[in-house]
């Protein structure tokens, strides 16, 4: 008799129950080893044949946020991106914040002439090695991705923008280089492109050691939307006032108290922020 438990992934696909992936994901929100095992031993009661993963997120969710809301926070990472939405430009700020925390001077949100025509840019990023022009994608559906389209329309974008930086600068010892950064997936095809056309892809788990979550997890820069002490409408009242990282919390506390926050539910939530950027 096969005992095996699938579960159902966002995209559709049935997969096997994998208690030790599950297990590292608890323990990479750095949840102790007591709030883990409390954490599978509650999934593995609630499993039945096709449960959703969301299910099984909910319910670990569940019991991280009551014994370690920073862990819980950290935990839920890759639905707070999710939410850095709808326009997706909260995104492109988050983008941007990250490549400094990476060494790099960025500029956000820009009109930029290209050699033939102008371009909007999300984000170019320079040190003193090169210079990069990032496209950002923000899709708030989990199940979509970007396809070799993208990759062929940003490509052609880059190569029209590049060509302008170098008549610009034409001694200077810098590469040029584009990037696509989304916040789900790419597409086979579109991977493939990238790697023969030299156009650098970043998305929630790719490239292996060098992804979205890795850049997270390197620099400690958490969105504010991982905060369990804001409520919904604050997260998106905060995002349209261009607070968008768990460390800034801190200095715009002033905006929390005009946000009608009261004081008892600020000392959790600067606490709570503190943890996830790691100033504790």
């Amino acid at each position: 008799m096969n005992d095996t438990i699938y579960v159902t992934k966002g995209n559709g696909d049935r997969v096997p129950f994998d208690e030790d992936k599950l297990r590292r994901a608890l323990k990479n929100s750095g949840a102790g080893t007591l709030d883990v095992e409390r954490a599978l031993a509650a999934v593995k009661k609630s499993l039945y044949q096709g449960i959703g993963t969301h299910k099984i997120y909910q319910t670990a969710y569940r019991i991280l946020k009551k014994s370690s809301r920073h862990s819980a926070g950290r935990y839920r990472l890759k639905k707070a991106i999710m939410e850095l939405g709808p326009s997706g430009y909260p995104f492109e700020k988050f983008v941007g914040r990250l490549m400094e925390s990476r060494g790099y001077q960025t500029r956000v949100n820009l009109i930029i002439q290209g050699k033939c025509v102008q371009h909007e840019v999300d984000v170019v990023a320079r040190n003193q090695q090169e210079q990069i022009m990032i496209e950002c994608k923000f899709h708030s559906d989990s199940k979509r991705n970007s396809d070799v389209k993208v990759a062929l329309y940003i490509h052609s974008r880059f190569q029209d923008v590049a060509a302008s930086w170098k008549q610009d600068e034409p001694d200077a010892n810098i590469q040029y280089k584009g990037m696509v950064v989304n916040n789900t997936r790419f597409s086979d095809d579109a991977t493939r492109y990238a790697k023969c056309a030299g156009l650098q892809l970043v998305s929630w788990d790719y490239p292996n050691g060098n992804s979205l979550k890795d850049w997270i997890d390197q620099s400690g820069y958490h969105p504010i939307t991982s905060l369990s002490y804001l409520k919904k409408t604050e997260k998106q009242q905060l995002l349209d006032k261009n607070v968008v990282l768990c460390r800034d919390i801190e200095k715009n506390e002033p905006l929390l108290k005009t946000l009608g926050i009261p004081d008892y539910r600020i000392k959790n939530l600067l606490s709570e922020a503190r943890q996830l950027s790691g100033k504790l």
